[in-house]
């Protein structure tokens, strides 16, 4: 697992971020009731740097709005917060250490920066034409 050492230095800080949708998910709700989640691959910073290869957020009303696809590129803003991983139970058959890890807290100012089906269209000339033919 890959620790996200690019974020410890913007800790507490908010900036913006942007990532590629890589797939949809469900977790467990603390009511038992399935939630709907959203995985971004490679997050950068604002400068372009990579801060983390994957990252989870909750599906919410406002990335819902975004209406968004597997492979489309969204931008927000976002809070580098700490928060301890691990297993914190009494169960001696799994160990898993507690560690600190960072994510990206309350993120807002969301938009969709690039569709997916902007990459899948195909652009040929014709040659009776003789004029640029989009295909999907």
């Amino acid at each position: 697992m890959i620790m996200r050492r690019a974020l410890k230095p913007l800790e507490g800080v908010r900036t913006t971020f942007r990532g590629t949708v890589a797939q949809f998910g469900m977790k467990s709700g603390y009511t038992g009731r399935d939630l709907p989640t959203l995985m971004l691959k490679d997050v950068m910073d604002s400068a372009g740097n990579l801060v983390t290869d994957h990252l989870w957020f909750m599906l919410g009303k406002q990335l819902a709005a975004l209406d968004l696809q597997i492979g489309d590129v969204i931008s927000f803003h976002a809070r580098v917060t700490c928060y301890e991983k691990g297993y914190k139970g009494y169960r001696e058959d799994v160990y898993k250490p507690i560690k600190i890890d960072y994510r990206l807290s309350n993120p807002t100012k969301l938009g969709k920066i690039a569709s997916a089906s902007d990459s899948t269209t195909l652009s040929t000339r014709s040659p009776e034409m003789g004029q640029g033919v989009e295909r999907e």
